[in-house]
């Protein structure tokens, strides 16, 4: 007999209860065939998959070998957004600092290429990197293995995957078997109309892979990360150092090129477009010293980013507004369904975001592009979750940004404390689970709660979802669900994972 509201029947209720999240995961990226041979490191499991490759130190040895026609492992210190044109024809990553939350480990699940990072015994030197009395030059090949972190001498057979190849950079869309597409199927029925599944994506192709894998939209379209080309990056740059000068409308022009992909390949779905929210080390890396000396920071990420930056060079948001407004156009005119709406991020007072939202507003009026869009708030501070009561009143949704809330509540750098203090933490019960990969309910728990009360009380019909790479966790989605949120958003290649966790959530909870 079937359920009143699924409309399914036990059976089918049964299997979406008694498929594994890890199991789908699994099916999902490639593994290796047979032994693991000499193991040189274990690392920070940072983005599931296998991949062998010769060893490419540094974006230029990447590039260079790949476009030689090899397959490439790229190794640095740490990742920036210099390197994505590199990452992009890698066929994995291995890093000797960042957590799960760092730069590489968030590019790479969202590219569905695995990642090693956080490696410590890894010394990364000009042409090569050294493990203890090792070297390991240019052009070795090694393997890594993003599900378990282990980094290994010479290729090593890989079996398939269930969805597209073990790629170099993002795939343009992918299908999923039959049978599990069956299943998640089933599990969308349970979810329909109570809790949706987005993506985190940014490009088109980043959307066209999510829309195949179920993602109902795009709940966070990071905009920093469509500057990562070395002249786009200069464009920023001017903008930053100098203010308003004919640079502005190079930035505009860029984005509504953008812009106007992505929303096609979300045609009719909606698209969350935060506004620029990136440390100034990430933009102004490799910009003349002297120009950059006012914005030196020594704890970027808390800095000048996101609506600071915003409203400190109201020219950058005003040229965004005005971009998405021209691609809603442009999509429009050719019989395009687009829905956009606009976040505002890293807001820690009520001030700053009228303030924020008010000249949204006055930029989008200026496109002369009709209504405009719902403006929400991206919540990432403790102290935006206290006054969410305050925020709530002037935004129609709110956004949790837990990877920068989990690190201001801990005091836990994202980047650099996964094998220094995490690791041992967990091994020694002083943690339970890294909280950068399982959402802390005791702490971030409860001011997410907090703000939910608090916002809802003052707006009751506030949405409110994730968008941290929590959002891509079972049990962080089944607090989301418990919690009253309407929505996770993750890496496209978690989206499958999440479409299961969120009905398991739900049937659990009507249990």
């Amino acid at each position: 007999m079937a359920d009143a509201e699924t409309g399914l029947s036990a059976r089918q209720q049964r299997a979406v209860a008694d498929l594994s999240c890890d199991e789908l995961t699994a099916a999902l990226h490639p593994t290796f065939a047979g032994d693991a041979g000499v193991v040189l490191t274990t690392g920070l499991a940072a983005s599931p998959g296998a991949a062998s490759g010769l060893v490419a130190v540094g974006s230029e040895a990447a590039l260079d070998l790949a476009s030689a026609g090899s397959t490439v492992i790229l190794v640095a210190t740490e990742t920036t957004p210099a390197d994505v044109a590199a990452m992009g024809m890698s066929a994995g990553i291995l890093t000797a600092r960042g957590g799960l939350a760092s730069h590489a480990a968030v590019v790479a699940r969202g590219w569905g290429i695995p990642a090693v990072c956080d490696a410590r015994e890894i010394t990364v030197e000009a042409d090569s990197f050294v493990i203890g009395d090792r070297r390991i030059a240019n052009g070795t090949p090694i393997s890594i293995d993003g599900s378990t972190g282990e980094v290994t001498l010479g290729d090593r057979e890989i079996a398939g995957s269930a969805v597209g190849a073990a790629g170099v950079g993002p795939s343009p869309g992918s299908a999923l078997p039959a049978e599990i597409d069956e299943v998640l199927g089933w599990a969308d029925r349970v979810a329909a109309g109570r809790f949706a599944v987005l993506a985190n994506a940014d490009t088109a192709a980043d959307a066209a892979t999510a829309r195949a894998l179920g993602a109902q939209g795009i709940g966070l379209c990071r905009t920093e990360h469509m500057f990562l080309e070395p002249d786009r990056l200069e464009v920023v740059q001017h903008v930053v150092l100098r203010g308003h000068d004919e640079h502005v409308d190079d930035l505009a022009a860029a984005q509504r090129a953008d812009f106007r992909e992505l929303l096609a390949a979300m045609d009719a779905l909606p698209v969350t477009v935060r506004l620029l929210d990136a440390p100034m080390h990430e933009f102004l890396a490799g910009a003349d010293p002297d120009d950059a000396a006012q914005w030196h920071e020594h704890n970027p990420m808390l800095g000048v980013r996101g609506v600071r930056l915003g409203l400190l060079r109201p020219e950058l948001y005003a040229a965004q507004v005005e971009a998405l407004a021209g691609a809603v156009a442009d999509r429009r005119v050719v019989g395009g369904d687009p829905r956009v709406e606009i976040m505002v991020p890293l807001v820690s007072t009520a001030d700053e975001l009228a303030a924020a939202v008010d000249a949204v507003r006055s930029a989008w009026a200026g496109a002369d592009a009709g209504d405009a869009p719902p403006i929400g708030t991206m919540i990432e501070t403790p102290r935006a979750c206290l006054i969410a009561g305050q925020l709530a009143t002037g935004v129609s949704f709110a956004s949790f940004g837990t990877n920068d809330l989990t690190q201001m509540v801990f005091g836990f750098s994202r980047d650099d404390t996964a094998a220094q203090v995490i690791a041992p933490y967990v091994a020694g019960g002083l943690l339970d689970t890294d909280p950068f990969a399982s959402l802390d309910r005791a702490g971030v728990g409860e001011l997410l709660s907090t703000a939910m009360n608090r916002g809802r009380a003052a707006n009751p019909g506030l949405r409110a979802g994730i968008c941290g790479e929590h959002g891509g966790d079972p049990a962080s989605i089944e607090f989301a669900v418990l919690a009253g949120l309407n929505y996770v958003s993750c890496s496209p290649y978690r989206v499958p994972a999440a479409r299961l966790a969120v009905a398991q959530a739900l049937l659990a909870a009507s249990v």
